[in-house]
């Protein structure tokens, strides 16, 4: 898992709930695998604000990064220096949780580490529903057997073309990273879509009427 076809891998979910959705797509080789485990930014006024939680997440490989400090922050360089060295990097685009479900722009942090990696990613977006009923985001923060999970998995996403393409033209960094988390966005509103698609359908099997969000209402069951 830490390269697909070779390449290193950038995986792009969205992020609506505080449980990770790897854990029911893995297996557990991968998950306790220090080889073969993801790197992943983390809010480091969240967690890493004790030394017990810095070591727990660093433990997990998840770096501290920064909210509001740009996209040339330390932890970003880090990351693409695990991707030039052909690892596995799991992001979370908007940048935090989620809890409304809205439609929110992808942070340009996303652009850059495929744009500005020695070794172009391949990126892997999916998109998941269900997880915050699995562990919800307000108290008690407990998790619950015996939900159901809808996560679609889309296809691979090969930038090398576009980005030596923009590199030989010159392209304005900004105007690069725009254009390719702009089209990362446009995949996951598809398969949002998708997801919530076959969710419903799900529910409605199990005889329970599941509706999406709207307008940034937040999903629910009636």
């Amino acid at each position: 898992m830490c390269s697909l076809g070779g390449n290193p891998a950038a995986l792009r979910p969205h992020h609506d709930h505080t449980l990770a959705a790897k854990l029911g797509v893995l297996k557990w080789r991968h998950l306790w695998s220090a080889t073969t485990m993801r790197w992943s930014p983390a809010a480091h006024d969240i967690a890493f604000t004790r030394r017990i939680y810095s070591w727990f997440f660093s433990s997990g490989k998840c770096v501290p990064i920064i909210r509001g400090l740009g996209v040339y922050q330390q932890a970003m360089d880090f990351l693409l220096e695990r991707l030039g060295e052909g690892h596995w990097v799991h992001i979370f685009p908007e940048g935090k949780v989620n809890m409304t479900l809205e439609k929110m722009r992808l942070k340009w942090g996303v652009g850059r580490l495929v744009y500005d990696s020695s070794v172009c990613p391949i990126v892997l977006p999916f998109y998941h529903v269900g997880m915050d009923r699995v562990l919800p985001n307000h108290p008690p923060y407990i998790p619950r057997i015996g939900r159901w999970v809808t996560v679609v998995v889309g296809e691979p996403l090969d930038f090398r073309a576009e980005v030596e393409e923009m590199r030989r033209r010159n392209e304005d960094p900004a105007n690069a990273r725009r254009h390719i988390t702009d089209r990362i966005q446009e995949e996951l509103s598809h398969l949002r879509e998708r997801a919530e698609e076959l969710h419903a359908k799900l529910m409605a099997e199990k005889g329970e009427m599941w509706r999406p969000a709207v307008h940034g209402r937040k999903e629910g069951c009636v």
